[in-house]
């Protein structure tokens, strides 16, 4: 009898569904098209209108400039929440990624014309559609795998390596076509084509997603969480209730002393997720759960400081450093500034199966490292990197200038120390968050991060006041300071925890002695 022809989304290619590489492809061209305008933002909007060699730019002082691009970065993160409701509430994922790069391709596209208002009108689309692709496009990898599927990690990690291929594609590529072909929107239009290759990848790839990200009526069910529900019952919870009012109050009066400005609305948005946390603790039923809610929060701090105090300068402060105080010589050609962003992404290629292997190892030596542990070292390791810019400011107000090998070893440490926190982050979320709250939790912890890409912003700007090597120093400190103080207070923090991870290890020796039973 002959074999029964496999369905489209059952077939598979070197052992994964052939789904995960069309969502691969897709995420690499997002991601190229995001990091590549990354890349150039900053300096598109300090350079002089009369332009230099790569075209004619806005003219915005850094301080302008940083405070844009603190917005926006912080934006494309918080638009991942609605994008996320949006997809379970009305279109399902599978819709949500599809109408996320649409907008994106005509995002981009805005941005190729020069006017002011495509600027703005192409950044608030590129907003909106990152919004719509990054959180459930990552939310269908995981649909490709049924429950208990071993499957699935090595999946994430594939889908891991296209968003580092497209970051490091994206900062090699789109400075050398920006600098080869004089024009900041030349660079701007390349981002755009390429994310209408991953539109095109994506659309012709449905046949391999056909089981997945299709959208799932509401059925009432128990532990679905109602966002409305929660914030009505704010209104019966008089303790909640005084606090949200304090901080509503304070955030209007914020939003009037900077003149109704964005801030206020910053304000506005940090006073409801203060008051839906607020209700999500409230609503726990056991001290466990509440324990563990509190040690996730906490944990979501060393995310903002991470993210904002640090990593985000790439963009921006370290940028602008980069373009201007930095000798890009090498052997008589001068790098593009863009091309240096493409180190961490390297570093991550490179790096990232040793780094896991020292968890590993202390793993099988009985010694693992918890995940608090692993964040707080990711956040000390990555504060040293900003040693060397320390030095690099040191040599620049010696000589005029700087030598490139302590950007090169400022990106190495900052890309070990992102090793460390960022996929640990993820995964401290599936093991402490309420199984009910676990997709909003992983909202908040976008939030975290788009809050950090504004907080990167503000001490980006300040470098205009206190001078770059003050700037980098202070963040040397202040974030060994509170890597160190996470490690102090680790042992407090596991008890909260209630075992929760090692709970995780004995199942995995469990599944371990099963997998070699089962081979024997």
């Amino acid at each position: 009898m002959a074999a029964k022809a496999l369905q489209p989304h059952q077939k598979e290619l070197f052992g994964q569904p052939i789904g995960l590489y069309i969502l691969f492809l897709t995420e690499m061209w997002e991601r190229f098209s995001y990091y590549g305008m990354r890349a150039l933002l900053v300096l598109y909007m300090t350079t002089q209108t009369t332009g230099d060699a790569r075209g004619a730019g806005l003219a915005w002082t850094d301080q302008e400039a940083l405070a844009l691009y603190g917005w926006y970065t912080m934006l494309v993160y918080v638009m991942s929440i609605p994008g996320g409701m949006i997809a379970d509430k009305l279109i399902g994922q599978k819709k949500a990624v599809l109408y996320g790069a649409v907008i994106l391709c005509i995002g981009h596209a805005v941005l190729v014309l020069t006017d002011i208002w495509a600027f703005y009108t192409g950044l608030g689309l590129v907003i909106l559609g990152v919004g719509l692709l990054k959180p459930n496009i990552s939310t269908m990898v995981g649909g490709l795998y049924k429950a208990g599927d071993i499957r699935r990690d090595k999946g994430f990690s594939i889908f891991y390596i296209g968003i580092n291929l497209g970051s490091l594609l994206a900062t090699m590529i789109v400075g050398g076509v920006v600098a080869k072909w004089g024009g900041w929107h030349a660079g701007f239009g390349l981002a755009g084509v390429v994310m209408v290759l991953g539109l095109i990848n994506y659309i012709a790839g449905q046949k391999y997603l056909s089981q997945v990200g299709n959208f799932i009526p509401s059925t009432n069910d128990k532990n679905e969480v109602s966002y409305g529900q929660l914030y009505s019952e704010l209104f019966s919870s008089p303790k909640q209730l005084m606090f949200a009012g304090v901080l509503l109050a304070a955030s209007l009066f914020g939003w009037y002393a900077m003149g109704w400005g964005g801030y206020g609305l910053l304000f506005l948005f940090l006073t409801a997720i203060a008051s839906l946390l607020m209700m999500i603790y409230k609503d726990l039923d056991t001290q466990v759960y509440k324990d563990r809610f509190v040690v996730l929060l906490l944990s979501f701090i060393m995310v903002i400081i991470f993210w904002g105090g640090a990593f985000e300068q790439a963009g921006g402060l370290i940028n602008l450093y980069t373009d201007t105080k930095t000798d890009r010589v090498l052997f008589g050609w001068e790098i593009p500034t863009v091309m240096f962003q493409s180190l961490n992404a390297g570093f991550i290629i490179l790096l990232a199966t040793t780094v896991a292997g020292i968890w590993a190892k202390r793993k099988l030596k009985g010694r693992e490292a918890s995940s608090i542990f692993k964040m707080a070292a990711g956040i000390i390791i990555m504060g040293f990197g900003f040693l060397f810019m320390v030095f690099a400011a040191m040599e620049f107000e010696k000589s005029g200038t700087s030598s490139m090998i302590w950007l090169v070893l400022a990106y190495l440490f900052h890309t070990i120390g992102e090793l460390c926190i960022s996929p640990v982050a993820l995964s401290f979320i599936t093991k402490l968050a309420p199984v009910k709250y676990a997709s909003l939790m992983m909202g908040v912890y976008f939030a975290a991060t788009g809050l950090g890409n504004k907080v990167a912003g503000v001490i980006g700007e300040s470098a205009s006041e206190f001078g770059e090597l003050n700037i980098f120093a202070g963040i040397v400190i202040f974030t060994v300071i509170i890597g160190i103080l996470f490690i102090i207070i680790l042992k407090p923090l596991k008890r909260l925890t209630h075992g929760a991870e090692e709970s995780e290890r004995v199942l995995k020796n469990e599944e371990a002695e099963g997998f070699e039973l089962a081979e024997n």
